[in-house]
């Protein structure tokens, strides 16, 4: 064999090994930000990364046309307010015939999964999606079946770990069951999947463990050993996200179906927000989850490969912080397509940074601050809580990355956050001249005061334009 032909070889055998290593892994990639980046931009970040399969939060159209082509796996989904909609099956035929079939042609969408809803069984919903999910989920897939994508195409519902209950409910794995309130819901739900070889979707968070609950032990939320393992039926349980996995197994098996496909729809480490919502805490988890998933380990009541979509992609600068600021900080990606940290995306231990984002554009080298010279101070607090009513200020907040900020330093905070938002127009850093224009980045060494990128034009910077009308508004009425 000549050295070119083994080199090939060698070359093309390493790409397979790779290919090996993340074919369980997929992202999610939410949208919720002041200024997106262009969808192809994005998903070329994603093919240069080895990122082969994607989970969206919607089916719009610039994503996927962006998307076609790519030869990423899709899972395309249905917000919660359209649940409703997709209980009359025309419409649930529509839903397949626009966002489906229409992107079924060579070089198409390689569409695998449609999401119906995002955690509709939510306890925090109080039962809002609960009478229309299964019949949404029912009509997609049978649309789905009667377009003739049914072998191919499969929908599935991505739930929240609370179906099966709280910890008090399911002490232990082998003790998982549904939450008694619905049941009967989901033992309906998990048979229609069994009949249409459909996934169960199921989204793990071993941070929200810690949140708001400083006595959990922080170990049991990672994978490196915990000094206080869950003992089960003689099984040793380190790592919450196993006891979490397991617990779902159990409740499949109770309702039938032990033996499910199981789909890891979210799961992930928040890097600002929140005391443990950061990138060292991040990494160290991440560190863990990547090389189990390699491994093929699997669970201890589930042996074998876990397909996985890592949450998220990329920062989102508007999404609802109602959770926790933490919210708008899940990327792994920054809101301009700057990896945040090392990370083997494959999970064989060879840490380094991911591949950025390329050409990407950013608007003027010029900040926001605040203005030494102001003489009346009396509406410096209502101008930042003006200002971070219309912008991202969560990393201002306790334990985040920006909370060290002397008084002046963390106006300058809401003000740049406000001005970049609004595009850096001029008319945004006046705050009743407590604010000025400046070319010097007011940075520190550990809070960073962004410059915003040039964002692609959608409905996403449509709002903004909105949003900033209403702000003048608001504004006129403080004078």
């Amino acid at each position: 064999m000549s050295r070119v032909k083994v080199a090939t070889f060698v070359y093309l055998t390493g790409l397979f090994w790779i290919w090996r290593e993340v074919e369980g892994l997929g992202v999610n990639w939410g949208t919720m930000a002041t200024h997106k980046m262009d969808p192809k931009t994005v998903v070329q970040m994603m093919k240069d990364n080895g990122i082969n399969k994607v989970k969206l939060f919607d089916a719009e159209a610039s994503t996927m046309s962006a998307l076609a082509g790519s030869g990423i796996e899709v899972m395309i989904a249905i917000p919660n307010d359209q649940l409703a909609l997709m209980n009359d099956y025309d419409r649930a035929k529509k839903f397949v015939q626009r966002n489906v079939t229409r992107y079924n042609f060579n070089g198409g969408v390689d569409i695998k999964y449609v999401a119906v809803g995002n955690e509709p069984y939510l306890t925090t919903y109080n039962g809002s999606f609960s009478k229309t999910t299964f019949p949404a989920l029912r009509n997609i897939q049978n649309a789905l079946n009667e377009a003739g994508y049914g072998d191919k195409i499969k929908a599935t519902v991505p739930s929240n770990a609370d179906v099966y209950g709280s910890p008090e409910d399911n002490p232990v794995p082998s003790a998982g069951r549904f939450r008694p309130d619905i049941n009967d819901q989901m033992v309906e739900m998990v048979q229609f999947l069994a009949k249409n070889n459909a996934p169960f979707t199921v989204n793990i968070y071993p941070f929200l463990s810690l949140y708001g609950n400083d006595h959990f032990p922080v170990d049991f939320a990672f994978f490196d050993g915990s000094p206080q393992p869950v003992v089960d039926n003689g099984i040793q349980y380190t790592n919450v996200f196993d006891a979490n996995y397991d617990t779902l197994v159990s409740a499949l098996k109770a309702a039938g179906h032990g033996d499910m496909p199981i789909i890891v729809g979210e799961v992930g480490w928040p890097t600002d927000g929140d005391k443990n919502a950061n990138i060292n805490m991040a990494y160290r988890f991440y560190n863990g989850l990547l090389p189990r998933l390699t491994s093929n380990k699997g669970t201890p009541l589930r042996p074998g490969s876990i397909e996985v979509y890592l949450f998220g992609l990329i920062d989102e600068d508007a999404k609802s912080i109602a959770p926790g600021s933490f919210e708008r900080h899940w990327g792994i990606f920054r809101y301009d397509g700057q990896p945040k940290f090392a990370m083997d995306i494959s999970g064989r231990g060879q840490n380094a940074l991911l591949v950025p984002a390329q050409n990407v554009r950013y608007l003027d080298k010029q900040w926001c601050e605040f203005n030494p010279d102001a003489k009346d101070l009396s509406k410096l607090g209502e101008n930042i809580n003006y200002a971070c009513t219309f912008a991202d200020c969560t990393p201002l907040g306790y334990g985040s990355s920006c909370n060290g900020l002397d008084a002046n330093a963390n106006a300058s905070y809401a003000f740049n956050a406000y001005f970049q938002a609004q595009n850096q127009n001029e008319m945004a850093c006046m705050f009743q001249g407590l604010a000025r224009v400046t070319r010097s980045n007011i940075s520190t060494p550990t809070c960073s005061f962004n410059i915003q990128i040039v964002g692609t034009y959608s409905s996403a910077s449509r709002a903004s334009i909105y949003l900033f009308v209403y702000a003048i508004v608001v504004m006129v009425l403080l004078l």
